[in-house]
């Protein structure tokens, strides 16, 4: 029972000794008024006397010892209110780190071959600085009996016996994530309650299926006026009774998804914050000053997902630190402060979880990157002199590129941001990087997210609804001639004082030419990565919790969708990304002739969903037409280069629309490709001698075979023409 309380012991120091280096690192801060400093040694001490007293209730006197001797170390500066010198947090932390080492050796049962601390104490004593460097009282009694002295210099931080535990966190104890969860008692407790609440929830339904099968005897009787108020008035109370059914399910069901939530996510900050620590470690072995900032650091996500991102950000973290921060005095005659800034935004949207890691350093140079990568061998001269300066930045991500011509403990390996990408790859996710010289740079993750619903809004605009991450969706508004600002080149929204873009989402998605909102139009206003635009659609169909999943792997670096969900009848919604929503972008105009075009004819919507999704990764601007009475009024007024069109429609197959094309000399030539949910010969051969250019089954175009066709298709009929 002991060796069970000393692991959960270990755990918890875990946790407590982040939340004491995340103290350290403000007590080192400059600018911090009195007030602030004062709560923070408090709350310091506090958090040490919580480790002592613990330890000691254990038994675990060797970290009960570390612990006081980390307080006496702090009393001193506690009476003089200051920022606590920067070889006093290094010694602090190295105590740290020695504590978490000793308390990991205890919960594994190696307590008792541990060496007695007190020659490790002193020689994080000798390892620290002259006494004239810090406080030399709190050095004195940190050491206690300990007499060693200082050398000249401080040893490296890399060199410190206590450097692996640094990237320790509250997040460490899932190192077998990939096999289990830790599961609180309090937890189980919770999910069994909803079991209980679901059984009886299925005994009233089956009561309820009892009182329909009644209600249906009753109207089937010979006798019907009598039977027939009956079986109304109790079809009525049944109706009553599913309804109040229909909200208990979907308290049962957010309840148990919250449970399950709690048990299987944590919050992103416990791998985040304990890297503010490598950020200041690092920057102090390169002689650099550099702090990191977290934004975003409580949103919940998979800790499976937590774990394979640690080392990403690691590296990330790692190479902004080492090549991206200049050193202090180089940032002053920059105009810059000496202190660079690192900042990790974290955000969700909808399934997607964003991190973007920006930093106020040099920013990348092209002709230097381009130059190494010549050097290197991987690529040409002729190669590095026809990319432009967005594929010279993308050459970081090469496996074997490095800057570096030597090797350091920190880079010139070629290992670090290739890395990154396989592992953010593997997630099923995309890294961009963007940079100006001399103002820093910009690393942006994209990853899917696959655990519970989210709250997604539904719009519509022409007859296609597409999904909008409602944690992406500020407010929703109707267009007025009040709040509207028309120009010539654009038009604006008047939104809280502020003056927001206001896009077409017809015309963004290519449906349709660009045109300002009509008076009473909805308006919803999407914010992603700080920017805003306000989205004219047709109509707002409804916001609902949806299971968001990732778009198969051949669609999925389409910019426009984030994933999709399945609706209650099987219809599947695309999701937009906010990201690519609210970017300034001039809509695709319907008159673009450098552009692919295709129109796709089909009364299914989850069909006409999935062929643009397909068609969209390979370029083309896709219409959409749910029916061929539709198609024919499109092609009065447009021209499109292919034609994609379900066999089987009720108001005209596709047969009968291949007819009319070929009729009529505008459209003759048009290659036209059948799809039908019948894959036999016959119906292919029916298909193709009706007059159609290729034909498909539903099936084939489930597998990835639409975008090929298409191209085959084009390129035959472009042969004979």
């Amino acid at each position: 029972m002991l060796q069970s309380l000393v692991a959960g012991f270990s755990t918890e120091a875990q946790e407590v000794c982040q939340k004491v280096t995340l103290d350290l690192l403000d007590l080192e801060r400059e600018g911090i008024d009195n007030e602030a400093l004062a709560k923070v040694y408090t709350r310091l001490a506090r958090h040490l006397h919580t480790l002592k007293g613990s330890a000691a209730s254990l038994g675990l006197q060797d970290l009960s010892s570390i612990a006081h001797k980390l307080e006496d170390a702090l009393a001193p500066l506690r009476k003089d209110i200051k920022p606590m010198p920067r070889p006093m947090v290094d010694m602090l932390l190295h105590g740290l780190d020695l504590f978490l080492l000793r308390a990991a050796a205890h919960a594994e049962g190696r307590g008792d071959a541990l060496p007695d601390p007190t020659a490790a104490l002193s020689q994080l004593v000798a390892d620290a600085p002259p006494p004239e460097e810090a406080d030399a009282m709190a050095l004195a009694m940190a050491a206690d009996s300990a007499s060693a002295h200082a050398p000249a210099t401080p040893a490296p931080v890399q060199a410190a016996p206590s450097q692996a535990p640094a990237a320790m966190s509250a997040a460490d104890d899932d190192s077998a994530v990939e096999a289990s969860w830790r599961v609180a008692a309090h937890q189980v407790t919770a999910l069994m309650r909803e079991v209980e609440r679901l059984r009886e929830f299925r005994m009233r339904l089956e009561d309820r299926l009892r009182d329909i099968s009644k209600a249906v005897e009753l109207l089937s009787a010979r006798e019907l006026l009598a039977p027939t108020a009956r079986a109304r008035a109790m079809l009525s109370s049944v109706t009553a009774g599913v309804r109040s059914d229909g909200h208990e399910a979907s308290d049962i069901v957010d309840s148990l998804e919250e449970g399950l939530k709690s048990i299987t996510t944590r919050p992103v900050r416990t791998i985040l914050e304990p890297l503010q620590r490598m950020v200041r470690d690092l920057s102090r072995q390169l002689g650099k000053q550099a702090r990191l900032s977290v934004v975003g650091a409580e949103v919940s996500l998979d800790r499976r997902l937590l774990e394979k991102l640690k080392g990403a950000m690691v590296h990330l973290l790692r190479n902004a630190v080492d090549h991206g921060i200049e050193m202090p005095d180089e940032r002053e005659r920059g105009g810059k402060h000496h202190e660079g800034a690192l900042t990790l935004r974290v955000e969700q949207q909808g399934n997607i979880l964003v991190l973007e890691l920006s930093d106020d350093g040099r920013g990348i140079d092209v002709q230097h990157v381009r130059a190494s990568a010549e050097r290197k061998g991987l690529i040409s001269a002729d190669e590095g002199a026809r990319m432009h300066e967005a594929q010279i930045r993308d050459l970081i991500f090469r496996p074997g590129f490095s800057t570096r011509t030597d090797v350091t403990d920190t880079s010139g390996r070629g290992v670090g941001l290739d890395a990154v990408r396989s592992a953010v790859e593997a997630m099923q996710g995309r890294i961009e990087v963007v940079s100006t010289k001399g103002s820093g740079t910009r690393f942006m993750i994209t990853l899917p997210m696959e655990l519970g619903s989210s709250p997604v809004l539904t719009v519509r605009t022409i007859d296609s609804q597409v999904g909008l991450p409602m944690l992406a969706v500020e407010s929703t508004q109707l267009a007025s001639p009040e709040n509207l600002r028309i120009g010539r080149m654009k038009t604006q929204l008047d939104y809280n004082g502020q003056l927001v873009p206001v896009m077409d989402l017809g015309a963004r998605m290519g449906l349709r030419a660009s045109a300002p909102p009509s008076e009473g139009q909805p308006l919803i206003i999407v914010q992603s990565g700080g920017k805003r635009m306000a989205l004219a659609v047709d109509a707002v169909v409804g916001d609902r919790d949806l299971v968001i999943r990732p778009l198969p792997a051949e669609v999925r670096d389409v910019p426009a969708y984030q994933g999709a969900a399945i609706l209650s009848r099987g219809e599947l919604l695309l999701i937009l990304r906010p990201g690519w929503v609210v970017t300034d972008s001039t809509p695709q105009s319907v008159a673009m002739p450098q552009s692919r075009r295709a129109l796709v004819v089909d009364d299914s919507l989850t069909a006409r969903a999935l062929h643009r999704a397909m068609l969209e990764a390979g370029g083309f601007t896709v219409h959409l037409a749910a029916s061929g009475a539709r198609a024919m009024e499109r092609l009065q007024t447009e021209t499109y280069d292919v034609i994609i069109c379900d066999l089987e429609m009720e108001e005209m197959n596709g047969t009968e629309l291949i007819a009319k094309l070929r009729s009529q000399p505008d459209t003759k030539e048009v290659p036209v490709i059948l799809v039908s949910a019948n894959d036999s010969a016959a119906a292919r051969s029916r298909g193709l001698a009706a007059g159609a250019d290729g034909y498909l089954s539903k099936r084939e175009c489930a597998a990835g075979r639409l975008l090929t066709e298409v191209l085959d298709v084009m390129s035959r009929r472009g042969a004979r023409a």
